[in-house]
């Protein structure tokens, strides 16, 4: 079974536990700069939301690479960055359209959001369940490629 992030951001206040949970099991260091999720504040709105890698089914990203640097990790689907191959071109973060890759001065190398490895750390430490870790199923996809292909008006070919 596969498994996704699922961000509820009615749940998310803000208190930016997965931001710091993120950076320390990937950096080592509580640093939200660091950290592969990250919570928008819409301060006119008194809202918050977490945003991170959606680990697209054709990842921009990975195609993008020059070095194939970016794969899919077989037990989790999730894109990940091969240090040891990443140039630091940054190709990557050009290509992807959400901005959920990005560029770690410090190591000249790219960082996104790996999943843990099947533990993400992110939601483990959400103490709203406003990120939670679920079957992909769950997540709504399915659901809105239906909702969509109900609501498609366009021309369609005839046989």
């Amino acid at each position: 079974m596969m498994m996704a992030l699922h961000i509820d951001p009615k749940k998310c206040t803000g208190c930016l536990q997965c931001e710091l949970a993120c950076s320390y099991d990937n950096e080592g260091v509580f640093n939200p700069a660091k950290s592969r999720i990250k919570v928008f504040n819409f301060h006119d709105e008194g809202r918050f939301v977490p945003y991170t890698c959606t680990q697209c089914a054709e990842a921009w990203c990975q195609q993008a690479c020059p070095v194939d640097a970016i794969s899919v990790d077989a037990k989790t689907g999730a894109k990940v960055v091969s240090d040891s191959l990443c140039v630091g071109c940054k190709v990557c973060t050009i290509a992807c359209p959400f901005g959920t890759v990005n560029y770690n001065a410090s190591t000249g190398k790219v960082l996104k959001c790996d999943l843990c490895g099947g533990d993400p750390e992110c939601a483990k430490a959400c103490p709203t369940q406003a990120i939670t870790y679920v079957d992909a199923n769950w997540t709504g996809l399915e659901k809105m490629r239906a909702w969509a292909a109900k609501t498609d008006t366009g021309a369609r070919a005839t046989h």
